[in-house]
Protein backbone atom coordinates (compact mmCIF):
# COMPACT_ATOMS: atom_id res chain seq x y z
CA UNK A 1 0.00 0.00 0.00
CA UNK A 2 2.58 2.13 1.35
CA UNK A 3 4.37 2.22 -2.41
CA UNK A 4 1.35 2.52 -4.70
CA UNK A 5 1.38 5.48 -2.44
CA UNK A 6 4.82 6.69 -3.23
CA UNK A 7 4.14 5.60 -6.51
CA UNK A 8 1.11 7.80 -7.08
CA UNK A 9 2.26 11.18 -5.45
CA UNK A 10 5.91 10.68 -7.44
CA UNK A 11 3.32 10.85 -10.94
CA UNK A 12 1.71 13.76 -9.30
CA UNK A 13 4.91 15.38 -9.16
CA UNK A 14 6.19 14.68 -12.75
CA UNK A 15 2.67 16.21 -14.17
CA UNK A 16 2.56 19.41 -11.79
CA UNK A 17 -0.28 18.56 -9.13
CA UNK A 18 0.06 18.27 -5.73
CA UNK A 19 -1.33 15.30 -4.44
CA UNK A 20 -2.54 14.27 -1.62
CA UNK A 21 -3.02 10.82 -1.80
CA UNK A 22 -3.31 9.55 1.44
CA UNK A 23 -3.82 12.36 3.30
CA UNK A 24 -7.06 11.91 5.82
CA UNK A 25 -9.16 14.09 7.38
CA UNK A 26 -9.39 13.36 11.26
CA UNK A 27 -12.54 15.37 13.36
CA UNK A 28 -10.93 15.50 16.97
CA UNK A 29 -13.21 15.84 19.79
CA UNK A 30 -11.05 17.69 22.71
CA UNK A 31 -13.06 16.98 25.94
CA UNK A 32 -11.74 19.96 28.43
CA UNK A 33 -9.48 22.67 28.37
CA UNK A 34 -6.15 20.39 28.53
CA UNK A 35 -6.91 18.75 26.27
CA UNK A 36 -8.08 21.69 23.43
CA UNK A 37 -3.96 22.97 24.62
CA UNK A 38 -3.09 19.62 23.88
CA UNK A 39 -4.13 19.88 20.31
CA UNK A 40 -2.83 23.65 20.06
CA UNK A 41 0.88 21.10 20.61
CA UNK A 42 0.23 19.58 17.38
CA UNK A 43 -0.87 22.47 15.49
CA UNK A 44 2.46 23.80 16.44
CA UNK A 45 4.66 20.64 15.38
CA UNK A 46 5.46 21.87 12.08
CA UNK A 47 7.29 19.23 10.44
CA UNK A 48 4.02 16.99 10.93
CA UNK A 49 2.54 19.12 7.87
CA UNK A 50 -1.07 19.60 9.70
CA UNK A 51 -3.83 21.61 7.51
CA UNK A 52 -6.47 22.29 10.10
CA UNK A 53 -9.27 22.87 8.78
CA UNK A 54 -11.58 23.76 11.97
CA UNK A 55 -8.69 24.44 14.61
CA UNK A 56 -8.65 24.16 18.40
CA UNK A 57 -10.62 26.99 20.13
CA UNK A 58 -13.15 25.36 22.99
CA UNK A 59 -13.86 22.12 24.48
CA UNK A 60 -16.49 20.27 22.71
CA UNK A 61 -16.31 22.12 19.61
CA UNK A 62 -15.32 19.73 16.74
CA UNK A 63 -11.86 20.00 15.52
CA UNK A 64 -10.99 18.97 11.62
CA UNK A 65 -7.40 18.60 10.84
CA UNK A 66 -5.82 17.25 7.20
CA UNK A 67 -2.95 15.17 8.33
CA UNK A 68 -0.05 13.69 5.51
CA UNK A 69 0.10 10.66 5.02
CA UNK A 70 3.39 10.24 6.44
CA UNK A 71 2.09 12.07 9.72
CA UNK A 72 -1.25 9.87 10.33
CA UNK A 73 0.59 7.20 12.66
CA UNK A 74 2.73 9.99 14.75
CA UNK A 75 -0.75 12.14 14.71
CA UNK A 76 -3.51 8.98 16.41
CA UNK A 77 -0.40 7.72 18.86
CA UNK A 78 -0.06 11.64 19.75
CA UNK A 79 -4.51 11.69 20.46
CA UNK A 80 -4.79 8.27 22.01
CA UNK A 81 -1.88 8.55 24.33
CA UNK A 82 -3.88 11.67 25.37
CA UNK A 83 -6.95 10.25 25.60
CA UNK A 84 -8.24 12.77 22.82
CA UNK A 85 -11.13 10.74 20.58
CA UNK A 86 -11.15 11.63 17.27
CA UNK A 87 -13.02 9.73 14.11
CA UNK A 88 -11.70 9.61 10.15
CA UNK A 89 -13.84 12.17 8.51
CA UNK A 90 -11.93 11.55 5.24
CA UNK A 91 -10.17 8.15 4.46
CA UNK A 92 -8.57 9.92 1.05
CA UNK A 93 -8.50 13.54 0.32
CA UNK A 94 -7.09 12.55 -3.51
CA UNK A 95 -10.21 10.30 -3.87
CA UNK A 96 -12.11 13.14 -3.34
CA UNK A 97 -10.25 15.75 -5.39
CA UNK A 98 -10.33 12.77 -8.25
CA UNK A 99 -14.11 13.17 -7.96
CA UNK A 100 -14.37 17.23 -8.25
CA UNK A 101 -12.30 16.93 -11.20
CA UNK A 102 -14.19 14.29 -12.95
CA UNK A 103 -17.23 16.31 -12.43
CA UNK A 104 -15.20 19.82 -13.69
CA UNK A 105 -14.37 17.97 -16.81
CA UNK A 106 -17.82 16.49 -17.57
CA UNK A 107 -19.28 19.36 -17.62
CA UNK A 108 -16.86 21.88 -18.62
CA UNK A 109 -18.04 24.31 -21.97
CA UNK A 110 -18.49 27.84 -23.21
CA UNK A 111 -21.12 29.36 -22.11
CA UNK A 112 -22.92 31.64 -24.59
CA UNK A 113 -25.02 33.30 -22.43
CA UNK A 114 -25.17 33.29 -18.43
CA UNK A 115 -28.40 31.93 -18.77
CA UNK A 116 -26.53 28.89 -20.13
CA UNK A 117 -23.98 29.01 -17.66
CA UNK A 118 -23.42 25.90 -15.24
CA UNK A 119 -23.64 27.20 -11.86
CA UNK A 120 -24.05 23.68 -10.35
CA UNK A 121 -19.97 23.30 -11.01
CA UNK A 122 -16.87 24.50 -10.23
CA UNK A 123 -14.80 26.57 -12.87
CA UNK A 124 -11.50 28.38 -13.40
CA UNK A 125 -10.73 31.94 -12.93
CA UNK A 126 -10.59 32.32 -16.73
CA UNK A 127 -14.12 30.87 -16.91
CA UNK A 128 -15.76 33.35 -14.65
CA UNK A 129 -13.71 36.31 -15.77
CA UNK A 130 -15.70 35.58 -19.17
CA UNK A 131 -19.12 35.11 -16.89
CA UNK A 132 -18.60 38.97 -15.61
CA UNK A 133 -17.93 40.08 -19.25
CA UNK A 134 -21.39 38.16 -20.30
CA UNK A 135 -23.18 39.52 -17.08
CA UNK A 136 -22.20 43.27 -17.60
CA UNK A 137 -22.96 42.84 -21.60
CA UNK A 138 -26.83 41.37 -20.74
CA UNK A 139 -27.42 44.04 -18.25
CA UNK A 140 -25.24 47.23 -19.00
CA UNK A 141 -27.45 49.23 -17.25
CA UNK A 142 -27.56 47.67 -13.79
CA UNK A 143 -24.07 45.84 -14.41
CA UNK A 144 -20.60 47.33 -14.48
CA UNK A 145 -17.20 45.71 -14.17
CA UNK A 146 -14.36 47.66 -12.07
CA UNK A 147 -10.79 46.74 -12.06
CA UNK A 148 -9.52 47.65 -8.81
CA UNK A 149 -5.77 46.90 -9.42
CA UNK A 150 -3.80 43.68 -10.44
CA UNK A 151 -1.98 41.21 -8.64
CA UNK A 152 1.45 40.30 -7.35
CA UNK A 153 1.49 38.25 -10.73
CA UNK A 154 -0.14 40.86 -12.72
CA UNK A 155 -3.79 39.27 -12.86
CA UNK A 156 -6.66 41.98 -13.07
CA UNK A 157 -8.48 42.18 -9.78
CA UNK A 158 -12.49 43.05 -11.10
CA UNK A 159 -15.26 44.35 -8.98
CA UNK A 160 -18.80 44.07 -10.53
CA UNK A 161 -21.15 47.25 -9.33
CA UNK A 162 -24.96 46.74 -9.11
CA UNK A 163 -26.28 50.17 -9.88
CA UNK A 164 -29.40 51.99 -10.71
CA UNK A 165 -27.46 55.33 -11.25
CA UNK A 166 -25.98 57.89 -9.32
CA UNK A 167 -21.99 58.31 -8.13
CA UNK A 168 -21.09 57.06 -4.76
CA UNK A 169 -24.15 56.15 -3.14
CA UNK A 170 -24.39 54.27 0.06
CA UNK A 171 -23.50 50.76 -1.02
CA UNK A 172 -22.83 47.59 0.45
CA UNK A 173 -19.45 45.64 -0.31
CA UNK A 174 -19.46 41.45 -0.48
CA UNK A 175 -16.42 39.52 -1.54
CA UNK A 176 -16.09 36.18 -1.64
CA UNK A 177 -12.72 33.78 -2.28
CA UNK A 178 -10.06 35.75 -0.50
CA UNK A 179 -9.09 32.35 1.23
CA UNK A 180 -8.68 30.67 -2.49
CA UNK A 181 -9.15 27.09 -1.97
CA UNK A 182 -12.51 27.77 -0.83
CA UNK A 183 -14.25 27.33 -4.39
CA UNK A 184 -17.56 27.22 -2.96
CA UNK A 185 -17.31 30.70 -2.06
CA UNK A 186 -16.05 32.16 -5.47
CA UNK A 187 -19.19 29.71 -6.99
CA UNK A 188 -21.57 31.28 -4.62
CA UNK A 189 -20.57 34.59 -5.84
CA UNK A 190 -20.98 33.98 -9.47
CA UNK A 191 -24.80 32.53 -8.12
CA UNK A 192 -25.24 36.13 -6.77
CA UNK A 193 -24.14 37.95 -9.52
CA UNK A 194 -26.66 36.12 -11.63
CA UNK A 195 -29.52 36.20 -9.02
CA UNK A 196 -28.90 40.09 -8.37
CA UNK A 197 -30.15 40.61 -11.97
CA UNK A 198 -32.44 38.23 -11.83
CA UNK A 199 -34.65 39.87 -9.10
CA UNK A 200 -34.34 43.69 -9.58
CA UNK A 201 -37.27 44.48 -10.72
CA UNK A 202 -39.27 40.98 -9.91
CA UNK A 203 -38.40 41.09 -6.63
CA UNK A 204 -40.23 44.69 -4.96
CA UNK A 205 -37.83 44.09 -1.44
CA UNK A 206 -34.64 43.59 -3.36
CA UNK A 207 -35.78 45.96 -6.11
CA UNK A 208 -36.41 48.77 -4.01
CA UNK A 209 -33.14 48.04 -1.41
CA UNK A 210 -31.15 48.80 -5.16
CA UNK A 211 -32.94 51.49 -6.13
CA UNK A 212 -31.69 53.21 -2.78
CA UNK A 213 -28.15 51.29 -2.47
CA UNK A 214 -25.14 49.74 -5.16
CA UNK A 215 -23.91 46.22 -4.41
CA UNK A 216 -19.81 45.91 -4.91
CA UNK A 217 -19.01 42.44 -5.38
CA UNK A 218 -15.91 40.92 -5.79
CA UNK A 219 -16.11 37.24 -6.77
CA UNK A 220 -12.46 36.56 -6.92
CA UNK A 221 -10.26 38.33 -4.06
CA UNK A 222 -7.06 36.22 -4.82
CA UNK A 223 -6.96 35.54 -7.90
CA UNK A 224 -2.97 33.91 -7.80
CA UNK A 225 -3.91 31.77 -4.96
CA UNK A 226 -7.18 30.85 -7.04
CA UNK A 227 -5.27 30.28 -10.31
CA UNK A 228 -2.63 28.12 -8.12
CA UNK A 229 -5.74 26.02 -6.90
CA UNK A 230 -6.45 25.05 -10.50
CA UNK A 231 -3.39 24.21 -11.39
CA UNK A 232 -0.87 23.32 -8.94
CA UNK A 233 -1.98 22.80 -5.83
CA UNK A 234 -6.27 22.26 -4.83
CA UNK A 235 -5.29 23.20 -0.92
CA UNK A 236 -3.44 26.83 -1.63
CA UNK A 237 -5.07 29.51 0.39
CA UNK A 238 -2.68 32.35 0.51
CA UNK A 239 -1.69 34.69 -2.09
CA UNK A 240 1.40 34.03 -4.56
CA UNK A 241 4.07 36.41 -3.32
CA UNK A 242 7.32 36.07 -2.36
CA UNK A 243 9.19 37.05 1.06
CA UNK A 244 12.56 37.99 1.18
CA UNK A 245 14.76 35.32 2.89
CA UNK A 246 12.14 32.67 2.83
CA UNK A 247 11.47 29.84 -0.12
CA UNK A 248 8.16 29.81 0.87
CA UNK A 249 5.30 31.72 -1.01
CA UNK A 250 2.32 33.85 -0.16
CA UNK A 251 0.48 35.85 2.57
CA UNK A 252 -2.77 34.70 4.03
CA UNK A 253 -4.74 38.33 2.84
CA UNK A 254 -7.39 37.63 5.37
CA UNK A 255 -4.40 38.51 8.24
CA UNK A 256 -2.88 40.84 6.18
CA UNK A 257 -5.32 43.88 7.21
CA UNK A 258 -4.27 47.04 9.11
CA UNK A 259 -6.62 45.95 12.68
CA UNK A 260 -5.04 43.92 15.08
CA UNK A 261 -1.82 42.98 12.60
CA UNK A 262 0.48 40.91 14.17
CA UNK A 263 -1.72 39.89 17.36
CA UNK A 264 -2.66 36.46 18.50
CA UNK A 265 -3.87 34.32 15.49
CA UNK A 266 -1.56 35.38 12.86
CA UNK A 267 1.82 33.47 12.32
CA UNK A 268 5.25 35.42 11.47
CA UNK A 269 6.07 32.42 9.85
CA UNK A 270 6.26 32.92 5.78
CA UNK A 271 5.56 29.24 5.75
CA UNK A 272 2.83 28.83 8.08
CA UNK A 273 -0.56 28.87 6.30
CA UNK A 274 -1.89 32.00 8.46
CA UNK A 275 1.38 34.26 7.83
CA UNK A 276 0.18 37.70 7.95
CA UNK A 277 2.66 39.51 5.97
CA UNK A 278 5.90 41.71 6.29
CA UNK A 279 3.60 44.56 6.86
CA UNK A 280 -0.37 45.48 6.72
CA UNK A 281 -1.52 45.55 3.79
CA UNK A 282 1.47 44.34 2.22
CA UNK A 283 -0.36 42.32 -0.49
CA UNK A 284 -1.84 44.28 -3.44
CA UNK A 285 -5.02 41.95 -3.17
CA UNK A 286 -5.71 43.53 0.27
CA UNK A 287 -3.87 47.12 -0.56
CA UNK A 288 -6.50 47.92 -3.93
CA UNK A 289 -9.59 47.04 -1.74
CA UNK A 290 -8.26 49.33 0.85
CA UNK A 291 -7.97 51.62 -1.59
CA UNK A 292 -11.01 51.13 -3.43
CA UNK A 293 -12.58 51.56 -0.19
CA UNK A 294 -11.34 54.61 1.02
CA UNK A 295 -11.24 56.33 -2.00
CA UNK A 296 -15.27 55.63 -2.50
CA UNK A 297 -16.11 56.40 1.18
CA UNK A 298 -20.15 55.69 1.23
CA UNK A 299 -19.54 52.13 1.52
CA UNK A 300 -22.30 51.38 4.77
CA UNK A 301 -21.84 47.00 5.02
CA UNK A 302 -19.42 44.29 4.33
CA UNK A 303 -20.32 40.75 3.77
CA UNK A 304 -17.21 38.52 3.52
CA UNK A 305 -18.10 34.93 2.38
CA UNK A 306 -15.78 31.87 3.29
CA UNK A 307 -16.54 28.07 3.48
CA UNK A 308 -16.73 25.82 6.67
CA UNK A 309 -18.09 25.74 9.87
CA UNK A 310 -21.37 27.37 9.77
CA UNK A 311 -20.75 30.49 11.35
CA UNK A 312 -22.42 33.75 10.76
CA UNK A 313 -19.86 36.64 12.70
CA UNK A 314 -19.12 39.92 13.45
CA UNK A 315 -16.21 42.04 15.11
CA UNK A 316 -13.80 42.04 16.82
CA UNK A 317 -11.76 38.50 16.28
CA UNK A 318 -9.01 39.89 18.21
CA UNK A 319 -9.92 41.00 21.39
CA UNK A 320 -13.12 40.68 23.85
CA UNK A 321 -14.22 43.86 23.83
CA UNK A 322 -17.84 44.57 22.24
CA UNK A 323 -17.94 46.25 19.01
CA UNK A 324 -19.76 49.75 19.34
CA UNK A 325 -22.73 48.43 17.59
CA UNK A 326 -22.78 45.05 19.20
CA UNK A 327 -26.41 45.13 20.07
CA UNK A 328 -27.81 46.37 16.10
CA UNK A 329 -25.49 43.38 15.04
CA UNK A 330 -26.64 40.91 17.66
CA UNK A 331 -30.53 41.55 16.83
CA UNK A 332 -29.83 41.50 13.00
CA UNK A 333 -28.18 38.01 13.58
CA UNK A 334 -31.53 36.60 15.19
CA UNK A 335 -33.29 38.20 12.31
CA UNK A 336 -31.08 36.11 9.92
CA UNK A 337 -32.13 32.78 12.43
CA UNK A 338 -35.09 34.24 11.01
CA UNK A 339 -35.00 34.30 7.67
CA UNK A 340 -34.83 38.11 7.72
CA UNK A 341 -31.23 37.77 5.84
CA UNK A 342 -31.50 35.01 3.22
CA UNK A 343 -28.19 35.42 1.76
CA UNK A 344 -27.29 32.86 5.24
CA UNK A 345 -27.62 29.47 5.65
CA UNK A 346 -30.72 28.61 8.33
CA UNK A 347 -27.69 25.83 9.41
CA UNK A 348 -25.33 28.76 10.98
CA UNK A 349 -24.62 27.37 14.06
CA UNK A 350 -23.04 30.59 15.56
CA UNK A 351 -24.04 34.04 15.44
CA UNK A 352 -21.90 36.64 17.45
CA UNK A 353 -18.48 38.19 17.61
CA UNK A 354 -15.79 35.90 16.21
CA UNK A 355 -13.61 35.59 18.97
CA UNK A 356 -16.61 34.22 21.40
CA UNK A 357 -17.73 32.35 18.47
CA UNK A 358 -15.49 30.39 17.07
CA UNK A 359 -11.77 32.41 17.85
CA UNK A 360 -11.31 32.80 21.14
CA UNK A 361 -7.39 31.51 21.54
CA UNK A 362 -4.37 32.33 19.72
CA UNK A 363 -4.04 30.80 16.25
CA UNK A 364 -8.07 31.90 15.13
CA UNK A 365 -8.36 35.14 16.90
CA UNK A 366 -8.00 37.09 13.27
CA UNK A 367 -10.69 35.38 11.20
CA UNK A 368 -12.49 38.56 10.28
CA UNK A 369 -9.93 40.81 10.24
CA UNK A 370 -11.36 42.11 6.89
CA UNK A 371 -14.69 43.31 8.77
CA UNK A 372 -12.57 44.72 11.84
CA UNK A 373 -10.63 47.04 9.88
CA UNK A 374 -13.63 48.38 7.85
CA UNK A 375 -15.37 48.69 10.95
CA UNK A 376 -12.25 50.75 12.35
CA UNK A 377 -12.98 53.34 9.27
CA UNK A 378 -15.99 54.50 11.33
CA UNK A 379 -18.74 54.68 8.90
CA UNK A 380 -19.97 51.32 8.73
CA UNK A 381 -23.49 50.24 9.53
CA UNK A 382 -23.06 46.26 10.42
CA UNK A 383 -20.24 44.05 8.79
CA UNK A 384 -20.56 40.40 8.54
CA UNK A 385 -18.29 37.16 7.64
CA UNK A 386 -19.89 33.71 6.89
CA UNK A 387 -18.32 31.02 7.22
Amino acid sequence: MRGLLVLSVLLGAVFGKEEFVGHQVLRISAADEAQVQKVKELEDLEHLQLDFWRGPAHPGSPIDVRVPFPSIQAVKIFLESNGISYDTMIEDVQSLLDEEQEQMFAFRSRARSTDTFNYTTYHTLEEIYDFLDLLVAENPHLVSKIQIGNTYEGRPIYVLKFSTGGSKRPAIWIDTGIHSREWVTQASGVWFAKKITQDYGQDAAFTAILDTLDIFLEIVTNPDGFAFTHSKDRMWRKTRSLTAGSLCVGVDPNRNWDAGFGLAGASSNPCSQTYRGKFANSEVEVKSIVDFVKDHGNIKAFISLHSYSQLLMYPYGYKTEPAPDQDELTLMAWEDQQGGLPLFSEKSRHRGSAFQGCCESPGLSLRNQLQVWQHHQGNLSSQWKQY
